[in-house]
């Protein structure tokens, strides 16, 4: 399996989230959504869950992540460069098919989103990235990602597909989520995690703090090292 220079994520991704690169082998579960129980006749809605009604994890875990990082290296550049993006901003597939050659600073190191989400004025947001992502992404030309959203998803899809992964989380969002999930377990300050995913309310962002299992464990770490 071919391997490219400009997506080093052992190295580059520890540089942009700090500490070691967790390797939890089991599933873990964190909260982000909406989740319905029903109990005694009576619908008793919690709050916001990255569990599914069903259960099921809406993002990838760390090992699942390893393993869409291999099997995007496998892909033609574009697409790689696609998933890889999605994987390390964090981005919405909206918004990172809209990315121009001019949203990528290289002085800053960062992507810079329009956050799509508020229409109703124009709002952009940067987003820091490993230096080799943006040397990737610089060399492209207009469009960077000459795709429509169908035809993304479906890069998408297939990749998931390639390194074994199902479920509700073998999505674009998942990756999304997969971001915010291990920016938390890494340290990064939620205000952060906040500007960084374009979200209005720190509230939303809290909500990846509240993890269980590995990842709590992960975040409970930092006080005892």
């Amino acid at each position: 399996m071919k391997q490219r220079a400009f997506f080093l994520h052992r190295t580059e991704w520890g540089r942009l989230f700090g500490g070691k690169r967790q390797t939890n082998l089991n599933e873990s579960k964190s909260i982000l959504g909406e989740v319905t129980a029903h109990t005694k006749g009576h619908i008793l809605m919690s709050g916001p869950s990255l569990l599914t009604s069903t259960g099921h994890r809406k993002y990838l875990n760390a090992v699942e992540r390893d393993r869409f990082i291999a099997a995007a290296h496998a892909q033609p550049d574009k697409a790689c460069l696609l998933c890889l993006t999605l994987l390390w901003t964090g981005g919405r597939l909206s918004e990172v098919l809209a990315l121009k050659p001019e949203h990528i600073s290289r002085d800053e190191g960062a992507v810079i989103f329009r956050t799509l989400k508020k229409r109703d004025q124009t709002v952009f947001r940067q987003v820091p990235v490993p230096r080799s992502l943006i040397t990737a992404l610089s060399e492209g030309k207009k469009p960077l990602f000459p795709w429509q959203r169908t035809q993304a998803w479906t890069i998408v899809k297939m990749v998931m597909q390639d390194a074994g992964i199902s479920g509700p989380q073998a999505t674009a969002r998942g990756l999304r989520h997969s971001f915010a999930v291990h920016a938390v377990t890494r340290g990064v300050p939620l205000h952060l995690i906040q500007r960084w995913l374009g979200h209005s309310r720190l509230e939303t962002t809290a909500i990846y703090s509240q993890a269980l299992g590995p990842e709590e464990r992960q975040i409970a770490k930092r006080m005892w090292d």
